[in-house]
């Protein structure tokens, strides 16, 4: 008998402490991944999640454009009149190239409003933001990185562009210039995804393999034009004919002669 009622009060007690030891509060929760893309440049930036790197250098052509002298609809504007897009992502440009002194100077996008007056066209540059100080925002349940582009620092921004993570490739605007800016512009593309391209880029590796190959293909051109085949007892035997050393002696003759030309003039006139 004292050993049920021993045992009924360990299991009662074990059993007030073993749930109250145990709580929610001790199991360790799963680490949340952290969301967001760090800005390390004015077209780069790295994800917080570790996903890699948006780079919007691979999202321009050669030149660097997104887009350039796109024409765009505009409501509001006289019919004489159209509007002329030119946007980089991270190269700063000027419009016209020629002539710097206009408001697009080192800008990320511009506008060429163009009116035609008296038979010619009249066109005015208006600066539409620029590389310095843009900010970034990454929406992650979109898979959008927002670039907003200012004229000045801490001034209201003319240009916002939307980078979508796509597999799909296509570039669509919204613009009513009856309201204020900013331009929207929306770009799908799988490069604007992390990781996902790369830009090309001509390192000293590719520059050596480049100058082998012309030596190579220049050696057996040379070659072939200066060398004789002669059969012998061993074999056949390639041998330079004779005027491609009378062309050596010849160069080198040349260049020592005028070297000592030189000297001589040279004396003379100290002389």
């Amino acid at each position: 008998m004292q050993g049920q009622v021993s045992l009924l009060m360990f299991s009662l007690v074990f059993g007030q402490i073993l749930p109250s030891s145990i709580s929610p509060s001790t199991v360790p929760s799963a680490p949340t991944k952290k969301s967001g893309c760090i800005k390390v440049s004015h077209c780069k930036c790295i994800m917080m999640d570790g996903s890699g790197v948006i780079d919007l250098a691979t999202l321009g052509d050669p030149d660097g454009f997104l887009e350039r002298f796109k024409p765009l609809l505009s409501e509001g504007m006289p019919a004489s009149a159209e509007v002329l897009l030119s946007f980089s992502p991270c190269l700063p440009f000027s419009e016209p190239e020629d002539f710097s002194a206009t408001d697009c100077s080192a800008v990320a996008a511009c506008l060429n409003v163009r009116i035609h007056e008296d038979k010619r066209y009249i066109s005015n540059y208006i600066n539409y933001g620029r590389h310095v100080d843009n900010k970034f925002h990454y929406n992650s349940s979109m898979k959008t990185l927002s670039v907003s582009y200012s004229v000045l620092a801490y001034s209201r921004p003319l240009t916002v562009v939307h980078y979508q993570c796509s597999t799909n490739q296509s570039l669509t605007y919204s613009q009513n210039f009856d309201q204020d800016p900013p331009l929207q512009i929306w770009v799908q593309s799988p490069c604007a995804c992390p990781n996902a391209c790369a830009v090309v880029d001509v390192g000293p590796g590719t520059i050596f393999l480049i100058i082998l190959c012309l030596s190579a293909t220049a050696y057996f051109i040379l070659g072939s034009c200066a060398l004789r085949p002669f059969r012998t007892s061993s074999g056949v035997q390639i041998a330079p004919e004779d005027s491609m050393w009378c062309m050596l002696c010849y160069f080198f003759t040349e260049q020592q002669g005028s070297q000592r030309k030189r000297y001589y003039s040279i004396r003379d006139d100290t002389l």
